[in-house]
């Protein structure tokens, strides 16, 4: 069995690694945080999490390998672990919270019944983000980090955690299920089916 050695960094190399390779994809990091989460407050909490894990086990990283494709392997493995830890829990409400807007003078008393309307007003029209945020989070994360982020398959079958072959068959499906929701999209864009 081969052994891994790992490299001891002083604190100083620590620094210099995590301002020189980790930073300059905090932004890389947060749209996919986002990307993943659907949620601004969400989406910076992992960010956080990513890159105090980060810290953390920096002697974990190797100089001169994908610092990029590294970070996104810590983000990707604890959203699926916040994910599952949140999946068992029952849901919360802070009724004292809902109760002191409604009593306050704030309150518009024509208030729509459906409160999501206008949550998803500032939204309409961007049905591209609308579907690929519908996508199962599997295919949205193949998505992303081949489309958006540019990613190799070898290095999302190492940020994944799964083969190669796989890698290649969810992002096909994937991008036919994203085409099939943008189908009537692309009918009313003017564009026609090959």
């Amino acid at each position: 069995m081969e052994e891994v050695i790992r490299e001891q960094y002083s604190e100083r190399e620590k620094q210099s690694i995590f301002n020189q390779e980790f930073m300059p994809h905090i932004n890389s990091m947060y749209n996919f945080a986002y990307r993943l989460t659907l949620d601004s407050d969400d989406a910076k909490d992992l960010l956080q999490d990513t890159y105090l894990k980060a810290f953390r086990f920096i002697d974990s990283f190797q100089k001169g390998t994908n610092a990029k494709a590294w970070l996104f392997r810590i983000l990707k493995n604890s959203f699926i672990n916040d994910y599952r830890k949140k999946s068992k829990e029952p849901s919360k409400v802070d009724y004292q919270e809902v109760e002191s807007y409604y009593n306050s003078e704030d309150v518009d008393r024509q208030i729509t019944p459906d409160l999501r309307v206008e949550a998803l007003q500032d939204m309409i029209g961007d049905e591209i983000s609308v579907a690929l945020n519908s996508l199962d989070v599997d295919f949205r994360t193949v998505i992303i980090l081949c489309d958006l982020e540019g990613f190799k398959y070898e290095e999302m079958a190492k940020i994944l955690d799964i083969p190669i072959g796989t890698v290649r068959s969810r992002l096909h499906r994937a991008r036919n299920l994203l085409k099939e929701k943008l189908s009537e999209y692309a009918k009313k864009m003017g564009y026609k089916n090959a």
